[in-house]
């Protein structure tokens, strides 16, 4: 694909050129990433089913972890085919519009990984500080309005960036040095001012993860003082807490070392960037599922049964 001549017109083509490094071996990285994307569906929708399809599961905890496992299923659905198809293929152009259509469900979906961890300490909050009035809090009037206001935060925000995005020109180079769209890989190609673009990015981060973070982690202060302070057992509900600590520190994690390394020009190589990138939107989609699996007594009782069903059902005929 020849590059454009400099200020003649705006690129509207553009090419994925993530571990070009590797060269020769660069479709090698399609058996580990596919390991990963077929852990990630399986997963999910192994967890999707189970509380789906049990009637003891159907209170708001578990249909928040289930919230949480399609978002998993649905992220990497966005940029892993196209990503796997890249190393195997070496399929590596993407339209203008594509790339828009990517950065806004990726990074639209990736947002709700972390509004989902909030309205899940919501829940922790209400089931263990105010018990006598935790069904009435929980009732789908009352929280709506909990879930209204943060659903409209993240989509005007991946809204307003990514259409600021759409906005700019491209007119130099129009190789992406990323596996899949993501919002500042695309920005460090346009010519002129991206002030407003990183302002907004900044911006994002700020509204979104970082104050979920931060309303998170307070509501677990208050959880912990207040099972402490009251002298109650209170083993079996912060077990649930302990849970969700783990997945919030995980991706708090992740999302940080991706979101600096791309922003603090620290001499890391490109292929280190774009790999914290990938696992940012990755991990999470398989250690989710995972570690609530093996950590939510009810789910992994019905895990186990689900699969020992299905293991009965496929030896039966040669019973």
């Amino acid at each position: 694909m020849e590059p454009l001549r400099e200020n003649v017109t705006s690129h509207t083509q553009f090419i994925l050129d993530g571990f070009s490094e590797l060269g020769g071996l660069r479709p090698v990285l399609f058996i580990p990433f596919s390991f990963m994307f077929i852990v990630s569906l399986s997963a999910n929708s192994l967890l999707l089913y189970v509380v789906i399809s049990q009637r003891s599961l159907h209170s708001p905890m578990y249909i928040l972890i289930a919230g949480m496992a399609c978002v998993d299923l649905s992220l990497p659905l966005f940029f892993a085919p196209n990503m796997l198809l890249s190393f195997l293929f070496d399929w590596r152009g993407i339209s203008l519009s594509g790339c828009l259509v990517q950065i806004f469900f990726v990074h639209l979906l990736g947002t709700f990984q972390s509004t989902l961890l909030l309205w899940m300490a919501l829940d922790r909050y209400f089931a263990i500080c105010t018990p006598l009035y935790y069904h009435e809090c929980m009732a789908i009037p009352r929280f709506i309005k909990f879930v209204i206001p943060l659903v409209i935060r993240n989509v005007f925000m991946i809204t307003l960036v990514v259409s600021l995005a759409g906005r700019l020109s491209f007119c130099s180079r129009n190789v992406i040095n990323h596996c899949f769209c993501e919002h500042m890989a695309l920005v460090e190609l346009a010519c002129g001012s991206t002030a407003i673009n990183n302002l907004v990015g900044l911006l994002t981060v700020f509204l979104i993860p970082v104050a979920d973070f931060i309303i998170i982690t307070t509501s677990y202060i208050v959880i912990f003082s207040s099972v402490l302070s009251s002298g109650k057992s209170g083993s079996k509900a912060l077990h649930t807490c302990v849970t969700h600590i783990v997945v919030m520190a995980v991706s708090l994690t992740i999302v940080l070392t991706a979101f600096l390394s791309y922003r603090i020009r620290n001499g890391l190589p490109a292929a280190v960037r774009v790999f914290f990138s990938i696992m940012y939107l990755f991990f999470p989609s398989c250690f989710n599922p995972v570690i609530y699996g093996i950590r939510t007594t009810e789910i992994r009782q019905h895990i186990v049964k689900t699969l020992a069903f299905c293991r009965l059902v496929q030896t039966a005929p040669h019973s």
